[in-house]
Formats: C-alpha cells, structure tokens, sequence
C-alpha cells in the first residue's frame, strides 16, 4: 500500500505556496490538469488559477503539466497560460513524470508531483521517487474513465486510513513527510 501513499494531502493545489514549497527544498511543481489544476468540464481555467501561477513564477517555482490526456486537449488549456506539458503520460508509470523532471534538469528531491487521483497520479509519483500531494477534486463529476478509477480508489483509500491519519490540510509547511 506504500505506494499509493501520498507525502501531503492539501485541499487544492492553490494553497501552495511558493514559501512553503521552497521551505521543502521543492523547485517545480508536476501537475495533474484535469480536476486538480482545473475542472475537466472547464478547460478555460480560472483567475484563481492564473494568480496562482503567476504567484509561483514570481517565487521562482516552475510548473508542469504532467497528463495522460493528449497534446491537443493540453495545449488548448495551457497555450494562454504558457505552462509546459508531458501529454500522455502513461500514469500510473512514472513515464511522463521523469521525463518532466529530466527536462527541468532536477533532481527527484526538488520536484513534487500533484494529483487528485491515488491510482495514477500519487502511484506514478512514487514509482518515479518524487514527493506526492494527493488534493481533492476541484469537481465532484468526472469524466467516465475517471469514475472507473474513482470506484477503486475508494478501497485503497479506505485501507491507507486504517494505516495512517488521512486528513486534507491548507498547505504543506509543517505537514507530514515520507
């Protein structure tokens, strides 16, 4: 069950501070897109979302798209908002996400990767030796491949909290480590 265990449980990526992220000697942020950096039925993202980025930037943070969707999908939601991608990451293998890390040019300590999901995101993240943060939803729906998941998820979420205290938190300053 290790290794569906994520690092960090944060209530949305957007608590994420450039501070708190430094603080954990963390330089890039590998992002899940859909239900974690936006809603999957909205692609357009949102101003929450672009203050977010920007705030990032500023702080010296990269960001990057790390998804199993295809090149268009994520380039229709990323182009305005100039955030490199991996499409088709193939998650739950770490694939996509050293790919990404290898590009940045950084080492598995500095990056973090960032999901809503257990069954792909945090499994990747740890078979690829990276720090995890499992955040809810941004939307309670899903698109239906999801939902598959979604179901599974559920027992394996249920066996990790017999486990271990799985309590979503603001931020991951001062929060649990692996």
């Amino acid at each position: 069950m290790a290794v569906f265990e994520p690092t960090w449980l944060v209530t949305n990526i957007f608590s994420l501070t450039p501070a708190s992220l430094k603080q954990q000697g963390i330089k890039a942020v590998l992002t899940d897109l859909d239900n974690t950096l936006m809603a999957w039925n909205h692609p357009e993202g949102t101003a929450k979302l672009n203050r977010w980025l920007s705030d990032l930037k500023k702080g010296g943070i990269q960001v990057v798209v790390v998804s199993n969707n295809n090149a268009n999908r994520i380039h229709k939601a990323m182009a305005k908002l100039q955030v490199a991608y991996v499409a088709r990451a193939l998650k739950p293998l770490p694939v996509g996400i050293t790919k990404a890390r290898k590009e940045l040019d950084l080492k598995r300590s500095e990056v973090v990767m960032v999901g809503d999901q257990l069954l792909t995101d945090i499994w990747a993240g740890n078979l690829a030796g990276v720090r995890t943060i499992l955040t809810q939803p941004l939307v309670e729906s899903d698109a239906w491949n999801t939902r598959i998941n979604r179901f599974f998820e559920g027992f394996v979420f249920k066996a990790l909290a017999k486990k271990r205290q799985l309590n979503y938190q603001e931020d991951i300053h001062g929060h649990h480590q692996k």
